[in-house]
């Protein structure tokens, strides 16, 4: 395709694409100065404002979503409270239609040719994602194992792929990852592929991580609500799952899937609102992909040392507890792990990841996997959130999808290798 082609399918695109939301949404960055601010930023984030990153510590920033509805309330409370801020973007609907735009182009111009890896230079379909496995299976029969573990709302396959070092040892311990609970956080399915593609495409150089451990790993948990974001931009910032719920005649979509664990199910950190994006869901498991997290979860209890969810974003490792600012007995091993990912991501990156338990580092989230799967058996329950990229920081462009994924294997290996010299 010629230049002037490319340029003139964007502008097309582009203006397809604005027919959609979040005209004249804007973006703003917020410091809390105090404690006060702090807890302002904690309770807005519980009334409706779409918060992209929320920051615990004093002097961090915080992003934050505003309607052209909420402008007016929110301006005052800005000027009320004295709240430390700058406006960054002035209309995300536009931001978000130009990167639209780019993404169709770029599908077009990279389309996947025949089998092997998939490469880094673009985000991936659900249903790429598992003909990727599905290919892994067929070329190493010996080391690789696929199983249907469930089906999402709207009928998707939920797949997992053991990877295993093919010397067919029963009972081994079991490392479980997954990717993709959250829709619009595309980089986590990518680099969770990327741990893929390492484990098997490239096992001589990672035999140890599976000499005594099988890797189960799950890419995408949530993939109604990832596909349904790739369809345009009114859905591109879209968080939840995709069964429908009503309040007051309206339908809301989706259950958040990290708050729908039965473990301390709808305490704080968690909505009873199906409109909100942190909405528990009606009851426990409500969701069928969580209720699929959570089969494999009890399937692999009494061998289950490590337990992985890769999230976007914000540059975190953390471990239990999300529902109470209390530790569990064990805290120190989990903190030993962690600190082992985010210690080797520093000194080959220079990145830095804040470790810690989910409330005391970032903010109380009850009903979440990690919590549910440290409950349930396993010794090592870790959530990574990745670096952010974009206007949203949803957004890592392509180009970044090969650093930010690098990146996330180095602090992962490392987490592996701790796991097993301690178990």
């Amino acid at each position: 395709m010629s230049r002037l082609g490319v340029l003139s399918l964007l502008l097309g695109l582009a203006l397809v694409a604005a027919e959609y939301d979040y005209d004249g949404y804007r973006i703003y960055e917020l410091r809390a100065a105090n404690a006060e601010q702090g807890e302002l930023l904690y309770k807005l984030s519980q009334q409706g404002y779409d918060f992209l990153n929320l920051r615990r510590l004093l002097g961090q920033s915080s992003r934050v979503i505003v309607s052209p509805d909420q402008l007016e309330s929110f301006e005052k409370l800005l000027s009320e409270h004295q709240l430390s801020h700058s406006l960054i973007n002035e209309n995300l609907g536009a931001t978000i239609a130009e990167e639209f735009a780019q993404r169709q182009v770029q599908r077009r111009l990279s389309p996947i040719s025949g089998k092997g890896r998939l490469s880094t230079d673009r985000y991936y379909t659900h249903e790429e994602i598992t003909n990727y496995i599905n290919d892994l299976a067929d070329r190493f029969p010996t080391r690789v194992f696929l199983k249907t573990v469930g089906w999402s709302y709207e009928k998707r396959e939920l797949k997992t792929i053991t990877i295993t070092n093919g010397d067919r040892r029963a009972n081994k311990k079991v490392i479980f990852m997954d990717g993709g609970f959250h829709a619009r956080e595309w980089i986590s399915p990518a680099a969770v592929l990327y741990v893929i593609e390492q484990l098997v495409e490239k096992f001589d150089e990672n035999a140890e991580l599976l000499k005594d451990y099988d890797w189960i790993v799950l890419p995408v948990v949530n993939p109604d609500g990832y596909e349904y974001t790739q369809t345009g931009t009114l859905a591109r910032l879209f968080r939840k799952t995709r069964q429908p719920y009503k309040l007051l005649g309206q339908t809301c979509y989706g259950a958040d899937p990290n708050r729908n664990f039965d473990f301390h199910w709808n305490e704080e950190g968690a909505s009873s609102n199906p409109c909100s994006d942190t909405f528990a869901g009606p009851q426990p498991f409500s969701e069928p992909e969580t209720q699929v997290v959570r089969d494999i979860l009890h399937t692999y209890a009494d061998r289950g040392i490590m337990y992985l969810t890769i999230h976007s974003y914000g540059n975190y490792l953390l471990y239990p507890w999300g529902w109470t600012s209390e530790l569990p007995e064990t805290w120190q091993d989990l903190d030993d792990v962690a600190r082992a990912g985010g210690d080797a991501i520093k000194e080959a990156t220079g990145t830095d990841y804040a470790v810690g338990s989910s409330t005391n580092v970032l903010y109380i989230a009850a009903g979440a996997s990690d919590d549910y799967a440290f409950y349930a058996g396993f010794n090592i329950s870790i959530t990574m959130e990745l670096s952010g990229g974009g206007i949203t920081g949803f957004d890592p462009p392509a180009s970044k999808i090969d650093e930010f994924v690098t990146e996330t294997w180095i602090g992962i290996r490392a987490m592996a290798e701790k796991v097993i010299e301690k178990y």
